[in-house]
């Protein structure tokens, strides 16, 4: 049965983490507060509720958790789709204790949240809820404050909490390694016949041809953001240039705004620019991949730059998607006539540097590794690939992507992996990720078990009859 305890394990370790996203809407806290003993109503059932007299129900260290929280949190699981059904109040209780035990302990550890960061998840977090009702006020009033102010004051507290609790989470399962000879014993341990089935599976290779960008067309866009950049020095608003003129999707919207570090994933060329302005600068149309950009900076705070900026990439000539397209289709005539082989044609004529080393070999972006499940494959790239034959290359192909850039490309399957049972060799990446799983569990487990007797922690009323999956009650 060793299997089906692990399968139920990952299940609940999967549940944990879901629900900790889940809850960054909900989780009330009120940090460093003294618990005073609490009387409270019988929990009652969220179904034909009107009215119920909140109240603290336990405490972790110098964290609460009251009554409401339960219900909150019941409601935004609904509200992102969720099941509620098979949850129950002890159960959701159990989760809120784990977070505050993950707070409380983070302090103990001496694990440092910044101000820029709780900033930083407050903009994005405000900006996805008002996405989602269209106006702050409306967050506001379902949060039952009287301000804005008010609000970010509340939500403030909430955010360092969960920051604070991914950051003990973080550091326990960071911690936590695997050797070859645990992975082998694990999979020993596995019962014949309750291995593992893995889905069929492939490996897939690409050439990508990119259209050639005219020097005059390059010309056009640095004209252009100059012109941006000549009004924005002469007191014109960046924001609102952004806003009307940026290509990046994920900026724009926000007047270009983005913060960031040394150790944010941007592209080389921008954090270089971007590092090298004062506050106030505005810097020359540079290029990286994207396009041309230029880069306003709002405020440096130590080792955080606040910047807005505008991305602008050239128009590709349908002169330059023409020629692309034959250039790649010269490219597939010449793998045909076995000229060259696919993965050589890839080293040596592929504009995608990501893949063009591994001779066009694409890695999972899930897994990190080469194979690709197919019930869990991106459904654009399956419908590339799921009428080709083996060693078949597929006919040019336009590709857009979601910044807008074209390119063509061809694919080609490189290895099919059919549904099979388990097998240490074959499978072994997968088999080391059960097995890492297992011993995080088993971490966090036994993390548990210590902090909970070393921490205060009380429950009141009706929910001490609960039984918890940890050891709460100190019985």
């Amino acid at each position: 049965m060793l299997l089906k305890k692990l399968q139920l394990k990952t299940i609940d370790y999967k549940l944990v983490l879901t629900m900790c996203f889940l809850f960054f809407f909900n989780s009330i806290i009120s940090a460093q507060e003294i618990i005073k003993d609490t009387v409270i109503q019988k929990p009652v059932q969220l179904t034909g509720q009107k009215q119920k007299i909140d109240g603290i129900i336990a405490n972790v260290g110098d964290y609460i958790v009251l009554d409401s929280d339960i219900d909150k949190a019941y409601l935004e699981i609904s509200a992102q789709g969720g099941s509620i059904k098979d949850i129950t109040r002890c159960q959701m209780l159990g989760k809120l204790l784990e977070d505050k035990l993950y707070a409380h302990q983070a302090i103990q550890d001496s694990i440092v949240v910044s101000d820029a960061e709780i900033r930083g998840m407050m903009d994005d977090r405000l900006n996805y809820m008002i996405q989602q009702v269209g106006d702050i006020n409306k967050v506001v009033a379902y949060y039952k404050k009287n301000s804005v102010e008010e609000f970010k004051t509340y939500f403030s507290d909430i955010l360092k909490e969960q920051k604070l609790a991914s950051e003990m989470t973080k550091k326990i399962v960071d911690a936590v390694e695997i050797t070859p000879e645990e992975v082998r014993n694990f999979f020993k341990k596995i019962p014949k016949e309750e291995l593992p089935t893995f889905g069929a599976e492939m490996e897939v290779a690409q050439i990508v041809v990119e259209p050639k960008v005219s020097a005059e067309d390059e010309q056009k866009v640095k004209d252009r953001l100059n012109a941006i950049r000549k009004d924005v020095l002469e007191g014109s608003s960046f924001a609102t240039k952004a806003v009307l003129y940026s290509q990046d999707p994920g900026s724009s919207p926000n007047g270009g705004f983005y913060k960031m570090t040394r150790k944010t994933p941007f592209v080389k060329e921008f954090k270089d620019v971007a590092f090298s302005l004062g506050e106030g600068e505005v810097s020359e149309p540079f290029k990286t991949t994207f396009g041309y950009h230029i880069i306003m900076v709002d405020k440096i705070k130590g080792q955080e730059v606040e910047l807005r900026h505008i991305l602008i990439a050239p128009t590709v000539s349908e002169t330059a998607l023409k020629d692309a397209k034959e250039r790649i289709a010269n490219i597939r005539a010449k793998i045909e006539n076995k000229e060259i082989t696919f993965a050589e044609a890839a080293r040596t004529e592929s504009d995608e540097k990501e893949t063009r080393a591994n001779g066009g070999t694409l890695i999972n972006p899930n897994t990190q590794d080469t194979r690709f499940e197919l019930t869990k494959m991106d459904p654009t790239l399956y419908s590339q690939v799921s009428n080709l034959k083996d060693n078949e290359i597929s006919q040019p192909i336009l590709n857009t992507d979601d910044k807008g850039k074209k390119t063509y490309k061809l694919i080609t399957i490189t290895n099919r992996i059919d549904a099979h049972t388990a097998d240490y060799a074959k499978d072994y990446t997968k088999i080391k990720e059960l097995a890492l799983k297992e011993k995080q569990i088993t971490t966090i487990s036994k993390w548990f078990d210590t902090k909970i007797k070393d921490t205060y922690i009380k429950i009141i009323g009706e929910y001490r009859d609960c039984n918890f999956v940890y050891n709460w009650l100190k019985k």
